[in-house]
């Protein structure tokens, strides 16, 4: 049993990385709570599915621009000052959609410039804590730490919406706001007491275009870092419908706040069990064959979610596909950082993160969009059946990435 549960490791070798992890655990809770929040007063407004998606994609071109800026500088300069810095601004943004909210009429306008300009310096600091991670752990620890790393994020996931429909419902949405400043304070102070990291060994001057075009150019040649990416875009683009999560909420399972909240909580459930039974997954050769049957599973899950008509199934077919998801995310993780140089690893970690985040903005959008057009369960169903379809594509595509080993 021992072997099937992740190995704790990292916690336990290194200082920094428990550090890392307590600053994100709590940062990524509060974010979660703004997250549901901003959908929920979006679509209280406006009651519509599209206009929650359109919040999503208005966040994207800022989250892409900033992805790969912060990827570029933090190749050159010290990626524990640059996680300080951002997790400041973005306490700021967290304060100010607060003080909108407490309005006697919130501005839905200022709501989406403060969380577009958010997913902006989110995407800056993203790269920097993804590229950090090597530094912090041995080579041997890296599945661990990526499964670990994914705890913290489904931890967050489950909490931080089943908290935000409870504080929904019983103080409205300014106190969601305020406890994710408070967040991102903590994870202020937790990455200024780790040591320094700055790049290593010489690093050339050159302009931040010239070294985002320098990192493009390096996985042009990658085709392991191309599949990783594309399989990762498929399955957040088509099966990501969690704009509609406020409607099936209301008109398919007639609740309210905590229901949403549940919505939002149930993949991270899947996923948390996922995460920490990764023991398993250290010791899996095919990676490439791994991470496409996991999206295939994904996809699957999420179209049988589009059929249930009960809370429990949906939610339980949700926890699935999470599961499914965490499987793929630590394998693509190993597989991109164990196969880059570090003097790339921020501009790599840049081009997946903007993959990672911007992905399921577009796939937000794309929902929002089919279900105004035809309908919520036409888009869950829908997405989830082109999912499969574009994880067999790829395979077709690139057939190397299928029978690809762990030495990728």
């Amino acid at each position: 049993m021992a072997r099937l549960f992740v190995d704790t490791a990292p916690l336990r070798e290194s200082r920094d990385f428990r550090l890392l992890f307590g600053g994100q655990l709590a940062s990524m809770m509060g974010s979660q709570l703004t997250l549901v929040a901003t959908s929920a007063q979006v679509y209280a407004v406006t009651h519509s599915s599209l206009w929650v998606g359109v919040l999503s994609g208005a966040q994207l071109p800022l989250l892409l621009s900033g992805s790969l800026w912060g990827g570029a500088l933090g190749d050159h300069l010290d990626r524990r000052n640059l996680l300080s810095v951002t997790a400041v601004v973005l306490a700021f943004f967290s304060a100010a959609l607060a003080i909108n909210s407490s309005l006697f009429h919130a501005n839905i306008v200022a709501l989406f410039i403060l969380a577009v300009l958010a997913a902006g310096v989110a995407g800056f600091s993203n790269p920097a804590r993804n590229a950090a991670i090597p530094r912090l752990v041995k080579a041997d620890q890296l599945v661990a730490a990526y499964s670990i790393n994914q705890i913290v994020i489904q931890i967050a996931t489950i909490v931080g919406p089943l908290v935000a429909g409870v504080l929904i419902l019983l103080t409205g949405y300014s106190a969601c706001y305020w406890i994710d400043a408070g967040t991102f304070v903590v994870l202020c102070v937790a990455t200024a007491a780790m040591s320094s990291l700055p790049p290593l060994g010489t690093i050339a001057k050159t302009s931040t275009l010239r070294a985002i075009g320098d990192g493009f150019s390096y996985v042009r040649g990658h085709v392991a870092a191309q599949c990783v990416y594309l399989v990762d875009l498929n399955a957040m683009i088509f099966g990501m419908p969690n704009s509609l999560f406020p409607a099936v909420a209301t008109q398919w399972y007639h609740g309210g706040p905590v229901t949403l909240g549940l919505l939002y909580s149930a993949p991270g459930v899947g996923a948390l069990v996922g995460a920490v039974t990764t023991g398993w997954v250290e010791r899996v050769k095919r990676r490439g064959r791994a991470v496409v049957l996991a999206v295939v599973l994904w996809g699957g899950a999420i179209a049988i979610f589009g059929l249930s008509r009960y809370a429990w199934m949906g939610l339980f077919f949700l926890a699935v596909a999470g599961w499914a998801d965490v499987i793929s995310a630590v394998l693509r993780n190993t597989i991109l950082q164990s196969s880059i140089t570090d003097e790339f690893r921020g501009r790599i970690s840049s081009i997946q993160m903007a993959v990672v985040q911007g992905g399921p903005r577009l796939g937000n959008l794309e929902a929002g969009v089919v279900a105004t057009a035809v309908s919520t369960e036409f888009s869950i169903i829908s997405g989830g059946v082109m999912c499969v379809v574009g994880a067999l594509a790829l395979v077709r595509w690139r057939p190397q990435f299928w029978r690809e080993s762990s030495d990728l």
